[in-house]
């Protein structure tokens, strides 16, 4: 029987479920099938080797010397080539056209071959010389491919997919529609990747400001109407409709597959298998940070230590090459180290191992005294293999999460499970919404809820369900970083707030507890496994706790109401810059700050966001829901809210009672933008926030409470202050 393809008509009517992917939205492969996104790292990469292969046959040589080269930019091929796939199915093209689609995404990147390691690998941004250099490696692939591909077609698409859609980008000879249709969607799920993905020179974004990056530039990067359609495809089901993708590589290609004697060999050793898990598990769980530089100057691993120590990812850095400008490395003397001196370098070079005391700057720009253990890395036979480079944190300060685990550890724990309750988790939240927004640093809450537990007892018995309880608690335990705080909110309800950890990771974290859970047998229900809801969201500006927690529920609801099993992240997370404090819209009220504020309106902007004014409606709705906001009016282009408030987190005043606000929003389509920007589909917000009663107008903090109002407003709809040039 034909595999039914999920259509666009499936997808949810809440436009924010945009997010609610099954795997963090083209972020992993595998979190396309759930049998796999569990798997072992042998597994899982046998299991990618076999995609290629039955996709690529002949040419998956061609991916394996790419992974070989650069192993994040095969892994980031594959997983284009996946959203392009399922993309290309929903919406219904001809199997021709979708086979010059899945291979032309694979190999998009295969040009990369030919640009030199130390621009490829390079540790930070590139230059305007380096990166016009890498621009190349399409040009450089569409020759590769020229001798061995006879589908004029995929080569178009792979010599076109960075061409922008109106034409503007220098030597190009084509825009609009006269550019490929493979090409253009190409474009568009590349960008989304690249955006939500972590680089060593920035986090990965969530996916809102992902997709508002996509609208800003539609028109002009993009084709307007794939952009469209790209949203409305992150709608659908995503589980079946990655599902329904790869399944038709591995079956309906596979027969077609007359290269037998050029496939990647799918069987890894396996026999060192238990060792590694001991040894993976031992470096994860370190507190001090791990990492290994082999004789090429390549990181080869990044422990989670080194993560939360240096506030960059492991897949960002995978495969870069080590430098000690990455962490800003400084001597005994506080001087930058360059490259000639790095410890590392000077270990390979002396085959010596050295302890010294250094200073290092997280990308946060915290800086950190550390004591380096520099350690070569040679095998029996006297070949050195590279450095083993262990970072122990030497600073004095003790951070709040470890001071509340060593205080509260007996008072702040649940009975049943040993995890932390309901109170701990509650002043934990508050604590970290706080001091998180004064120092611009991520943190994100995941919230989940065991699927038909109610079920669990009635079958099998309350002690049947205590210990699900227990093995699920140990599930979340076991996923957790440094830092984190893992809690029992309430039943079969759990919560992990997790530091120095932004949408994307969380919603990566959440899949992978979600895939490990489903594929667990309980040996108290008769070896049968059991699933669970996440929802996932990141402290974004003008949160306060309620706030966060009230969006993470609202994403589990979700998910619970779109099947059950699966992940959702709403919000946009915290902004890059940091937003302005104690001043007022055109400056018109900036002399009357002092002892009190007595006017009408305390607070006027004009926001503009570059998503489309239906989808600015949808996350709206958001706002009215996580702030409990009441609607008074209603009209074309115009709503009025009332928002009882929650307490100021900043301020600890006796008069600190929650300020009712009232809030007016009008709506219009914005001019076009300028430049890069021209054609935009944009949309202005003009707000304005006056206290509904008459005596908060002299309270000191009503402006503090109307600028934290408006900087939720504005991460909900992903929206920017109208220059005052535009609104002139």
């Amino acid at each position: 029987m034909e595999q039914e393809i999920p259509t666009y008509a499936q997808a949810p009517a809440d436009a924010e479920a945009v997010f609610h992917t099954a795997g963090a939205g083209l972020e992993t492969v595998s979190a396309l099938l759930h049998a796999v996104e569990a798997a072992e790292p042998a597994e899982e990469l046998a299991y990618e080797n076999r995609l290629v292969q039955v996709r690529l046959g002949l040419a998956s040589g061609l991916f394996a010397a790419l992974r070989a080269k650069h192993p994040a930019t095969a892994s980031h091929s594959l997983r284009v080539a996946m959203g392009c796939s399922s993309w290309a199915l929903a919406m219904h093209l001809p199997k021709e056209q979708c086979d010059e689609i899945e291979v032309a995404a694979l190999l998009h990147d295969i040009g990369k071959i030919g640009v030199p390691d130390n621009i490829l690998l390079k540790p930070g941004q590139l230059s305007s010389d380096e990166y016009n250099l890498v621009e190349r490696h399409r040009q450089i692939g569409v020759d590769i491919l020229r001798a061995c591909c006879s589908s004029e077609e995929t080569l178009r698409i792979i010599q076109h997919c960075g061409d922008w859609f109106n034409g503007s980008r220098e030597g190009q000879a084509f825009s609009g529609e006269a550019l490929p249709l493979g090409g253009r969607l190409l474009a568009i799920v590349d960008a989304f990747d690249a955006m939500t993905t972590d680089q060593v020179y920035r986090r990965a974004m969530s996916r809102e400001r992902a997709m508002s990056e996509l609208f800003e530039y539609a028109g002009t990067q993009f084709d307007p109407n794939l952009v469209k359609e790209f949203f409305t495809y992150l709608t659908a089901d995503q589980i079946q409709l990655a599902t329904a993708a790869a399944r038709r590589w591995l079956k309906d290609l596979q027969a077609r597959d007359a290269n037998s004697l050029w496939q990647l060999n799918p069987t890894l050793g396996t026999a060192a298998a238990t060792s590694q898990v001991f040894q993976q598990r031992l470096l994860e769980s370190m507190h001090d940070a791990v990492v290994f530089v082999d004789n090429g100057q390549r990181i080869l691993l990044w422990n989670q230590a080194a993560e939360r120590m240096t506030g960059i990812s492991a897949v960002s850095v995978s495969h870069k090459f080590w430098s000690p400008q990455l962490l800003q490395l400084r001597d005994e003397r506080q001087k930058l180290i360059q490259d000639e001196n790095c410890p590392v370098g000077q270990a390979m070079r002396s085959g010596e191992q050295s302890l010294r005391r250094l200073c290092m700057t997280s990308r946060g720009g915290k800086k950190l005294e550390v004591d380096a253990h520099i350690v070569p890395v040679y095998s029996r036979g006297g070949v050195a293999h590279g450095v083993a480079l262990l970072l122990h944190d030497a600073s004095t300060q003790i951070t709040l999460e470890q001071r509340v685990r060593t205080l509260h550890e007996k008072a702040s724990r649940d009975p049943l499970t040993q995890v932390g309750n309901r109170a701990e988790f509650d002043r934990a939240l508050v604590a970290n919404v706080q001091r998180r927004l004064v120092d611009r640093q991520p943190c994100s809450l995941i919230i989940c809820d065991i699927d038909h537990f109610k079920k669990v007892n009635d079958t099998f018995g309350h002690q049947a369900g205590d210990a699900v309880l227990i093995n699920f608690a140990g599930l979340l335990k076991r996923h957790c970083r440094e830092g984190d705080l893992v809690a029992r909110y309430g039943g079969e309800e759990f919560v992990m707030l997790c530091s120095d950890c932004d949408n994307a990771t969380a919603t990566e974290r959440a899949e992978e507890l979600r895939a490990e859970l489903e594929l667990c047998e309980q040996e108290n229900l008769d070896g049968q496994s059991i699933t669970a809801s996440f929802g996932v969201t990141e402290l974004q500006d003008g949160d306060t706790a309620e706030t966060m927690l009230r969006r993470a529920d609202r994403g589990l609801y979700q998910a619970k109401a779109g099947g059950r099993n699966r992940v959702v992240q709403l919000g946009a997370g915290i902004g890059d810059k940091e937003p302005a404090k104690k001043t007022v819209g055109g400056g018109w009220l900036a002399w009357l700050l002092g002892n009190s504020v007595n006017v009408d309106m305390v607070l006027a902007r004009t926001l503009v966001t570059a998503v489309p004014f239906n989808v600015v409606v949808e996350k709206l709705r958001g706002f009215i829901a996580d702030h409990h906001a009441e609607v008074d009016a209603i009209a074309e282009g115009h709503i009025g809210l009332r928002i009882e408030g929650d307490q100021v987190p900043f301020t600890r005043r006796n008069d600190d009672r929650p300020v009712p606000f009232c809030i007016e929003l009008k709506f219009e389509e914005a001019p076009p933008g300028e430049g890069r920007l021209a054609g935009a589909t944009r949309t202005l917000v003009h707000v304005s926030l006056r206290p509904q009663r008459n005596r908060d107008r002299r309270r000191q903090d009503t402006l503090e409470r109307a600028q934290q109002l408006l900087g939720s407003l504005k991460s909900y709809l992903v929206a920017q202050d109208l220059p005052q040039s535009a609104e002139a």
